[in-house]
């Protein structure tokens, strides 16, 4: 039967693109830049980070071609093992709206050296959509999909759609579907899946999508987080969740407090602002680095606003490496 990915911290890796100074530059759409995320990937595996989303939502997923995903998610695996990360835990993400569309780009991504899959929950026709549409529209993909499969609930980008708690509990029965992220800050879903005594937590992991909710989370029974922030601060994300299950609530709650703060940022940003801090902070990839429809990072003036927290973390990420 297959399982859930390990708990712990993951990070939804930002996709990077080649700089303005390279001469394969293009504005419309610049070409991978393969050496910077094989950079970022061996940095957050040496920093403690269990495992990496590729071609998520911070990964630009809809901006990057399938055959981009692919060179993407097969160039990751490869560096990975190179440097000593032997079957290192890879998340591949889907964003298409079809059945077929997301069973191929789940086929390409096993070919790939991907191990899991997380579905990024359709969207179109959110207004009539149902509870049982949903349900069935997952089941028809782990049904057919290589890999076993994670449900991505983030209504922010999904026309505010709402997965049930009830939905959840039928779909974690099914033997290839292992494990959900949700990406909204309804604590009580969180805990009504986590903490759900007719949900196997070995057989389907709670993984919250956002940091500063870690700590609640893991106490509710959550595997974990599938977290940006710890793009930029690998090790203090990971040392939250190492102290939370540790029993160090008053190093957890300070630790807490401090990514709280850090998230307002991924969180009023988004991708420019991670991708913006990944490259101040660990001098990887352009400040404006994104592809369209995003255009640019967040400029000098939005930064200084988060120069404090930002240092602030840096602190103790520095810290937490002695």
């Amino acid at each position: 039967m297959a399982a859930p990915p390990p708990p712990g911290v993951y990070v939804p890796v930002p996709t990077f693109f080649v700089s303005r100074q390279a001469s394969t530059y293009s504005p419309q759409a610049p070409p991978l830049d393969l050496e910077t995320q094989t950079r970022h990937a061996i940095h957050l595996a040496k920093c403690g980070v269990r495992g990496l989303v590729v071609s998520g939502s911070t990964g630009e997923a809809i901006a990057i071609t399938n055959k981009e995903r692919s060179e993407l998610l097969r160039h990751v695996r490869q560096q990975l093992e190179n440097a000593g990360y032997t079957d290192y835990p890879i998340i591949a993400g889907t964003v298409t709206q079809g059945i077929e569309d997301t069973v191929q780009q789940l086929r390409d991504a096993e070919a790939a050296g991907a191990r899991w899959g997380l579905v990024l929950a359709p969207s179109y026709f959110a207004t009539a959509l149902t509870q049982d549409g949903l349900k069935d529209w997952y089941v028809a993909i782990a049904e057919r999909s290589p890999l076993p499969i994670m449900v991505y609930h983030y209504p922010a980008v999904c026309n505010n759609i709402t997965i049930r708690a009830s939905t959840f509990q039928s779909l974690a029965a099914h033997p290839n579907i292992v494990g959900c992220k949700l990406s909204h800050g309804d604590l009580s879903l969180h805990t009504q899946i986590a903490s759900n005594p007719r949900i196997d937590s070995k057989k389907f992991a709670t993984f919250t999508g956002l940091g500063q909710q870690l700590l609640p989370v893991l106490t509710v029974g959550g595997a974990g987080a599938i977290d940006g922030l710890a793009a930029i601060f690998p090790r203090v994300v990971c040392r939250l969740w190492e102290a939370t299950l540790q029993g160090g609530l008053d190093e957890a709650r300070s630790l807490q407090e401090a990514v709280c703060r850090g998230e307002e940022l991924v969180v009023g940003c988004g991708v420019p602002g991670v991708k913006e801090a990944v490259s101040r902070i660990l001098g990887m990839g352009d400040r404006d680095g994104t592809r369209l429809p995003l255009k640019g990072g967040i400029g000098d003036t939005e930064w200084e606003k988060w120069t404090e927290i930002m240092e602030d973390l840096r602190t103790l990420e520095q810290d937490l490496a002695t």
